[in-house]
Protein backbone atom coordinates (compact mmCIF):
# COMPACT_ATOMS: atom_id res chain seq x y z
CA UNK A 1 0.00 0.00 0.00
CA UNK A 2 1.23 3.25 -1.07
CA UNK A 3 -0.15 6.48 0.54
CA UNK A 4 0.51 9.77 -0.51
CA UNK A 5 -0.55 12.91 2.05
CA UNK A 6 -0.63 16.47 0.78
CA UNK A 7 -0.67 19.20 3.63
CA UNK A 8 1.72 22.06 2.56
CA UNK A 9 1.09 24.61 5.32
CA UNK A 10 1.19 26.47 7.79
CA UNK A 11 2.64 25.33 10.37
CA UNK A 12 -0.71 24.88 12.76
CA UNK A 13 -2.38 23.29 9.62
CA UNK A 14 0.38 20.27 9.67
CA UNK A 15 0.44 19.80 13.42
CA UNK A 16 -3.80 19.72 12.96
CA UNK A 17 -2.79 16.79 10.34
CA UNK A 18 -0.68 14.40 12.35
CA UNK A 19 -3.58 12.65 14.05
CA UNK A 20 -4.38 11.42 10.26
CA UNK A 21 -1.09 10.28 9.93
CA UNK A 22 -0.56 8.37 12.82
CA UNK A 23 -4.22 6.83 12.17
CA UNK A 24 -3.40 5.76 8.86
CA UNK A 25 0.53 4.25 9.86
CA UNK A 26 -1.82 2.33 12.74
CA UNK A 27 -4.23 1.47 9.91
CA UNK A 28 -1.88 0.54 7.62
CA UNK A 29 1.32 -0.42 9.50
CA UNK A 30 3.08 -1.75 6.60
CA UNK A 31 2.23 0.94 3.83
CA UNK A 32 4.75 3.53 2.58
CA UNK A 33 3.72 7.13 3.25
CA UNK A 34 5.15 9.85 1.51
CA UNK A 35 3.70 13.81 2.94
CA UNK A 36 4.12 16.64 0.50
CA UNK A 37 4.87 20.01 2.63
CA UNK A 38 6.23 23.24 2.15
CA UNK A 39 9.61 24.59 3.65
CA UNK A 40 8.13 26.32 6.75
CA UNK A 41 6.80 23.50 7.64
CA UNK A 42 8.53 20.58 6.50
CA UNK A 43 11.07 20.51 9.73
CA UNK A 44 7.40 18.88 11.82
CA UNK A 45 7.72 15.91 9.68
CA UNK A 46 11.19 15.33 8.42
CA UNK A 47 12.21 12.16 10.69
CA UNK A 48 8.82 11.41 11.59
CA UNK A 49 8.95 7.72 12.63
CA UNK A 50 5.37 7.30 11.12
CA UNK A 51 6.13 8.79 7.42
CA UNK A 52 8.27 6.96 4.84
CA UNK A 53 9.27 10.03 3.00
CA UNK A 54 8.82 13.88 2.98
CA UNK A 55 8.61 15.59 -0.17
CA UNK A 56 9.82 19.23 0.36
CA UNK A 57 8.14 22.25 -2.39
CA UNK A 58 9.91 25.17 -2.68
CA UNK A 59 7.12 27.08 -3.96
CA UNK A 60 7.62 30.25 -2.38
CA UNK A 61 11.35 30.44 -3.61
CA UNK A 62 10.55 29.63 -6.80
CA UNK A 63 8.00 31.71 -7.60
CA UNK A 64 10.58 34.47 -6.61
CA UNK A 65 13.39 33.48 -8.47
CA UNK A 66 11.05 33.25 -11.46
CA UNK A 67 9.21 36.80 -10.93
CA UNK A 68 12.65 38.33 -10.52
CA UNK A 69 14.22 35.97 -13.37
CA UNK A 70 16.62 34.59 -11.04
CA UNK A 71 18.11 31.22 -11.40
CA UNK A 72 16.04 30.69 -13.92
CA UNK A 73 17.23 27.36 -15.06
CA UNK A 74 18.19 26.19 -11.76
CA UNK A 75 14.45 26.86 -10.62
CA UNK A 76 13.56 24.98 -13.26
CA UNK A 77 15.67 22.18 -12.62
CA UNK A 78 14.70 22.03 -9.10
CA UNK A 79 11.07 21.77 -10.10
CA UNK A 80 11.83 19.12 -12.33
CA UNK A 81 13.27 17.20 -9.93
CA UNK A 82 10.53 17.54 -7.26
CA UNK A 83 7.84 16.63 -9.97
CA UNK A 84 10.00 13.96 -11.12
CA UNK A 85 10.10 12.10 -7.52
CA UNK A 86 6.75 12.76 -6.95
CA UNK A 87 5.80 10.42 -10.10
CA UNK A 88 8.11 8.29 -9.34
CA UNK A 89 5.94 6.11 -7.16
CA UNK A 90 2.41 4.78 -7.91
CA UNK A 91 -0.22 5.49 -5.03
CA UNK A 92 -2.91 3.69 -3.95
CA UNK A 93 -4.33 6.03 -2.41
CA UNK A 94 -4.10 10.21 -2.32
CA UNK A 95 -5.33 12.64 0.35
CA UNK A 96 -5.41 16.36 -0.41
CA UNK A 97 -5.87 18.12 3.03
CA UNK A 98 -5.33 20.89 1.92
CA UNK A 99 -7.79 21.63 -0.94
CA UNK A 100 -6.71 24.93 -2.48
CA UNK A 101 -5.48 24.66 -6.43
CA UNK A 102 -1.83 24.76 -5.66
CA UNK A 103 -2.30 21.45 -3.78
CA UNK A 104 -4.81 19.99 -5.80
CA UNK A 105 -2.42 20.53 -9.07
CA UNK A 106 -0.12 18.80 -6.73
CA UNK A 107 -2.47 15.82 -6.62
CA UNK A 108 -3.11 16.50 -10.24
CA UNK A 109 0.40 15.05 -11.24
CA UNK A 110 0.77 12.63 -8.77
CA UNK A 111 0.00 9.05 -9.91
CA UNK A 112 -2.51 7.73 -8.01
CA UNK A 113 -5.47 5.45 -8.09
CA UNK A 114 -7.62 7.07 -5.44
CA UNK A 115 -7.66 11.02 -4.91
CA UNK A 116 -9.93 11.91 -2.60
CA UNK A 117 -10.58 15.62 -1.43
CA UNK A 118 -13.16 18.14 -0.27
CA UNK A 119 -16.25 18.79 -2.40
CA UNK A 120 -16.02 22.24 -1.72
CA UNK A 121 -14.57 23.21 -5.15
CA UNK A 122 -12.50 26.06 -3.38
CA UNK A 123 -10.28 27.13 -5.98
CA UNK A 124 -11.26 24.90 -8.33
CA UNK A 125 -9.55 21.95 -6.41
CA UNK A 126 -12.39 19.48 -6.78
CA UNK A 127 -11.76 19.16 -10.59
CA UNK A 128 -8.53 17.20 -9.46
CA UNK A 129 -9.86 14.24 -7.58
CA UNK A 130 -11.83 11.48 -8.31
CA UNK A 131 -13.44 10.81 -5.01
CA UNK A 132 -14.59 13.87 -2.80
CA UNK A 133 -15.80 13.83 1.18
CA UNK A 134 -18.38 17.14 2.83
CA UNK A 135 -16.17 20.04 4.47
CA UNK A 136 -17.82 21.20 7.59
CA UNK A 137 -16.29 24.19 8.55
CA UNK A 138 -17.26 24.49 11.35
CA UNK A 139 -15.70 21.61 13.19
CA UNK A 140 -12.44 21.94 14.82
CA UNK A 141 -9.81 21.97 11.69
CA UNK A 142 -8.58 18.15 13.93
CA UNK A 143 -12.01 17.06 13.41
CA UNK A 144 -12.40 17.97 9.79
CA UNK A 145 -8.71 16.48 8.69
CA UNK A 146 -10.01 13.13 10.44
CA UNK A 147 -13.17 13.11 8.45
CA UNK A 148 -10.78 11.94 5.60
CA UNK A 149 -10.38 8.92 7.96
CA UNK A 150 -13.61 8.37 8.84
CA UNK A 151 -14.30 8.34 5.14
CA UNK A 152 -11.88 5.31 4.99
CA UNK A 153 -13.84 3.51 7.44
CA UNK A 154 -11.73 3.85 10.42
CA UNK A 155 -12.58 5.02 13.98
CA UNK A 156 -10.86 7.96 15.39
CA UNK A 157 -12.64 8.04 18.85
CA UNK A 158 -8.92 9.19 20.40
CA UNK A 159 -7.15 11.68 17.85
CA UNK A 160 -3.11 10.99 19.11
CA UNK A 161 -0.52 13.97 18.71
CA UNK A 162 2.44 11.56 17.86
CA UNK A 163 5.13 13.73 17.42
CA UNK A 164 7.93 11.55 17.19
CA UNK A 165 10.31 13.81 19.18
CA UNK A 166 13.50 12.34 19.63
CA UNK A 167 15.78 12.00 22.47
CA UNK A 168 18.57 14.12 20.60
CA UNK A 169 16.13 16.72 20.30
CA UNK A 170 14.88 16.59 23.34
CA UNK A 171 18.61 16.86 24.85
CA UNK A 172 19.13 19.98 22.57
CA UNK A 173 16.20 21.95 23.83
CA UNK A 174 17.43 20.79 27.60
CA UNK A 175 20.60 22.40 26.37
CA UNK A 176 19.62 25.22 25.13
CA UNK A 177 17.50 26.44 28.18
CA UNK A 178 20.02 24.86 30.88
CA UNK A 179 22.53 27.51 29.16
CA UNK A 180 20.04 29.92 29.45
CA UNK A 181 19.77 29.62 33.66
CA UNK A 182 16.74 27.10 33.50
CA UNK A 183 17.52 23.15 34.76
CA UNK A 184 14.87 20.46 35.00
CA UNK A 185 14.10 21.39 38.22
CA UNK A 186 13.21 24.90 37.58
CA UNK A 187 9.45 25.41 36.31
CA UNK A 188 9.16 28.10 33.68
CA UNK A 189 6.32 29.28 31.63
CA UNK A 190 7.13 29.83 27.83
CA UNK A 191 5.62 32.74 25.54
CA UNK A 192 4.93 33.18 22.39
CA UNK A 193 4.43 36.74 21.02
CA UNK A 194 4.01 36.24 17.69
CA UNK A 195 1.46 36.04 14.84
CA UNK A 196 1.30 35.64 10.86
CA UNK A 197 -1.71 38.10 11.05
CA UNK A 198 -1.34 41.88 11.99
CA UNK A 199 -4.82 41.62 14.06
CA UNK A 200 -3.53 38.75 15.96
CA UNK A 201 -1.00 40.37 17.47
CA UNK A 202 -1.59 41.48 21.53
CA UNK A 203 0.77 44.83 22.44
CA UNK A 204 4.74 44.28 23.54
CA UNK A 205 4.32 46.20 26.49
CA UNK A 206 1.16 44.02 28.02
CA UNK A 207 3.53 40.72 27.23
CA UNK A 208 6.23 42.40 29.16
CA UNK A 209 4.06 43.46 32.26
CA UNK A 210 2.80 39.78 32.27
CA UNK A 211 6.32 38.29 31.82
CA UNK A 212 7.05 40.68 34.90
CA UNK A 213 3.93 39.39 37.13
CA UNK A 214 4.38 35.50 36.31
CA UNK A 215 8.12 36.20 37.96
CA UNK A 216 7.05 38.26 40.66
CA UNK A 217 4.09 37.18 41.72
CA UNK A 218 4.16 33.09 40.69
CA UNK A 219 7.79 32.81 41.39
CA UNK A 220 8.37 31.35 37.81
CA UNK A 221 10.46 31.86 35.17
CA UNK A 222 9.46 33.03 31.89
CA UNK A 223 11.12 31.80 28.57
CA UNK A 224 9.94 33.57 25.38
CA UNK A 225 10.02 32.02 21.81
CA UNK A 226 9.64 32.53 18.36
CA UNK A 227 11.09 31.97 14.77
CA UNK A 228 13.14 34.82 13.43
CA UNK A 229 12.19 37.55 16.11
CA UNK A 230 14.58 37.83 18.42
CA UNK A 231 14.84 41.44 17.66
CA UNK A 232 11.39 41.96 18.59
CA UNK A 233 11.53 39.94 21.85
CA UNK A 234 15.04 41.52 23.16
CA UNK A 235 12.18 44.46 22.97
CA UNK A 236 9.66 42.91 25.04
CA UNK A 237 12.44 42.03 27.49
CA UNK A 238 13.91 45.16 27.76
CA UNK A 239 10.36 46.67 28.75
CA UNK A 240 10.77 44.36 31.40
CA UNK A 241 12.05 44.76 35.67
CA UNK A 242 12.57 41.05 35.86
CA UNK A 243 14.83 38.47 33.96
CA UNK A 244 13.74 36.38 30.78
CA UNK A 245 14.92 34.18 28.26
CA UNK A 246 14.99 34.29 24.74
CA UNK A 247 15.21 31.63 22.83
CA UNK A 248 13.41 33.13 19.30
CA UNK A 249 15.04 31.97 16.06
CA UNK A 250 17.38 29.35 18.52
CA UNK A 251 15.36 26.36 17.97
CA UNK A 252 13.67 23.93 15.05
CA UNK A 253 10.12 23.34 15.00
CA UNK A 254 10.85 20.00 17.08
CA UNK A 255 13.39 21.17 19.63
CA UNK A 256 9.97 24.45 20.01
CA UNK A 257 8.19 21.42 20.90
CA UNK A 258 10.53 19.71 23.20
CA UNK A 259 11.12 23.48 24.89
CA UNK A 260 7.00 23.68 25.47
CA UNK A 261 7.08 20.07 26.50
CA UNK A 262 8.94 21.42 29.16
CA UNK A 263 7.34 24.04 30.19
CA UNK A 264 4.13 24.39 32.69
CA UNK A 265 2.07 26.10 30.64
CA UNK A 266 2.59 28.30 27.08
CA UNK A 267 0.83 31.24 26.67
CA UNK A 268 0.29 32.42 22.77
CA UNK A 269 -1.23 34.30 19.98
CA UNK A 270 -3.41 32.06 17.25
CA UNK A 271 -0.25 30.91 15.67
CA UNK A 272 1.40 27.44 14.84
CA UNK A 273 3.53 27.39 17.72
CA UNK A 274 0.31 27.43 19.93
CA UNK A 275 -0.82 24.13 18.21
CA UNK A 276 2.65 22.75 18.74
CA UNK A 277 2.07 23.63 22.12
CA UNK A 278 -1.38 22.18 22.73
CA UNK A 279 -0.32 18.80 20.58
CA UNK A 280 2.73 18.03 23.61
CA UNK A 281 -0.42 18.61 25.65
CA UNK A 282 0.86 21.60 27.61
CA UNK A 283 -1.55 23.56 28.99
CA UNK A 284 -1.87 26.77 26.69
CA UNK A 285 -3.15 30.30 27.05
CA UNK A 286 -4.62 31.17 23.72
CA UNK A 287 -5.45 34.55 23.22
CA UNK A 288 -7.94 35.10 20.23
CA UNK A 289 -9.08 38.13 18.50
CA UNK A 290 -10.50 37.93 14.81
CA UNK A 291 -10.16 34.12 14.66
CA UNK A 292 -12.06 31.42 15.82
CA UNK A 293 -11.10 29.17 18.93
CA UNK A 294 -13.92 26.84 18.30
CA UNK A 295 -12.43 25.75 14.76
CA UNK A 296 -8.37 27.08 15.42
CA UNK A 297 -8.63 26.58 19.38
CA UNK A 298 -6.07 24.76 21.25
CA UNK A 299 -7.12 21.41 20.32
CA UNK A 300 -7.63 18.90 23.58
CA UNK A 301 -7.96 19.55 27.50
CA UNK A 302 -6.76 21.73 29.87
CA UNK A 303 -6.22 24.70 27.64
CA UNK A 304 -7.82 28.28 28.35
CA UNK A 305 -9.20 30.69 25.90
CA UNK A 306 -8.73 34.67 26.48
CA UNK A 307 -11.41 36.89 23.74
CA UNK A 308 -12.18 40.17 24.85
CA UNK A 309 -15.87 39.26 23.33
CA UNK A 310 -16.36 41.80 20.85
CA UNK A 311 -19.35 41.35 18.41
CA UNK A 312 -17.70 41.74 15.34
CA UNK A 313 -15.01 38.77 16.55
CA UNK A 314 -14.68 36.65 14.81
CA UNK A 315 -14.04 38.65 11.53
CA UNK A 316 -11.12 36.66 9.96
CA UNK A 317 -9.62 39.71 9.03
CA UNK A 318 -5.85 40.33 8.21
CA UNK A 319 -6.24 43.62 8.90
CA UNK A 320 -7.90 46.11 10.78
CA UNK A 321 -8.31 49.58 11.73
CA UNK A 322 -9.03 49.67 15.43
CA UNK A 323 -7.45 45.75 16.23
CA UNK A 324 -9.85 46.48 19.63
CA UNK A 325 -10.68 42.49 19.52
CA UNK A 326 -6.75 41.97 20.88
CA UNK A 327 -6.34 45.37 22.20
CA UNK A 328 -9.08 44.66 25.00
CA UNK A 329 -7.45 41.39 26.38
CA UNK A 330 -6.11 43.02 29.71
CA UNK A 331 -3.07 42.18 31.38
CA UNK A 332 -4.83 40.75 34.51
CA UNK A 333 -7.43 38.79 32.57
CA UNK A 334 -4.44 36.43 30.72
CA UNK A 335 -2.63 36.45 34.17
CA UNK A 336 -5.52 34.94 35.96
CA UNK A 337 -5.79 32.62 32.86
CA UNK A 338 -2.28 31.29 33.54
CA UNK A 339 -3.06 30.99 37.34
CA UNK A 340 -6.10 28.75 36.58
CA UNK A 341 -3.98 26.70 34.38
CA UNK A 342 -1.14 26.44 36.45
CA UNK A 343 -3.16 25.53 39.76
CA UNK A 344 -4.91 22.75 37.82
CA UNK A 345 -1.64 20.83 36.56
CA UNK A 346 0.14 21.54 40.29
Amino acid sequence: MNILLIKLSAIGDVVHTIPCLRALRICYPKAHITWVIEEDASDLIMNHSDCNRVLVSHRKRWLRNLKKRDSVSKTFMEIGSFLKSLRDRRYDMAIDFHGLFKSAVIMGVARAKRKIGYRSMQELSGLFYNETIPEDIKKHAVERYLDFIRYLGFPTNSPVFFMALRDDERKRAKSLLLECGIDKKDPFVAINTVALWETKLWEDEKFSHLADRIVSELDTKVVFTGGKEKASVDKIISMMSKPAVNLAGRTTLRELACVYESAEAVISTDSGPMHISAAVKTPTVALFGPTDPVRTGPYGEGHQIVRAGLPCSPCFLKSCTTRLCMEEITVDTVFEAVKNVLAKKR
